[in-house]
Parts: structure tokens; sequence; C-alpha cells
């Protein structure tokens, strides 16, 4: 029953991602202005980031993240408080993800 319901959806479906401009569904374009958010969130408070790769492993749907990150901030500390660094930033975001993969990499100094 609940395929018939898809199959029937479907044309509606395909108007509704034409109508919401560009190529691709809706569901790509919230995940794209997430994965953006998400970007600019971690580089307002981690302001060393020298990489930052932010993407929406579920699919597109925005339900879970995977985020590399290279930032001055997390030399000397522990990955475990990397990542708490980041998740701490990103507190707010987290609540409404169902995951997310976190690596972090601390920058090279400038120091040689």
């Amino acid at each position: 029953m609940f395929r018939h319901f898809i199959k029937v959806f479907a044309p509606y479906r395909d108007k509704l991602s034409r109508a919401v401009g560009g190529n691709g569904t809706a569901f790509e374009k919230n995940s794209v202005s997430k994965e953006q958010q998400l970007t600019e969130v971690l580089k307002k408070s981690l302001p060393g980031i020298t990489y930052v790769s932010v993407q929406d492993i579920s699919g597109g749907c925005g339900a879970m993240f995977e985020i590399s990150i290279e930032a001055k901030e997390f030399v000397g500390l522990s990955t475990v408080k990397q990542h708490r660094l980041v998740t701490n930033t990103l507190k707010t975001e987290i609540a409404e993800m169902h995951g997310i993969r976190i690596h972090t990499t601390p920058a090279p100094s400038d120091d040689h």
C-alpha cells in the first residue's frame, strides 16, 4: 500500500522539486543549506580552522553528517577534547540530528 502511495505521489514530487528551483530535489536543497550552516557555525566558533568539510551522509535527509576539521585550537588537546570542542560548538544543531561522525586534526604550527 505504501509503495502504491509513493508511485501515485511521484509526479507531484517531481513538480515540487522543479518548483524549488535548480537541479535536485527539495531534500537536496535543504541538506546543502544545512551543510553550509554547520560550516559557518564552526568557522565562527573556531577561527583557527585551516580545513573543514561537512557532508550529509544520510542520503540527503539531513539526519546524519560527517565533519572533518583541521584547526589550530586542537593543538595539544586529546582527541576526546577535540571532539568535545566540536560537539559543544554544534550543541543546538546536533540536537536535531540522528547522528554525527567527527574527524579532527590539529593544524600544523607556523613555527618552522
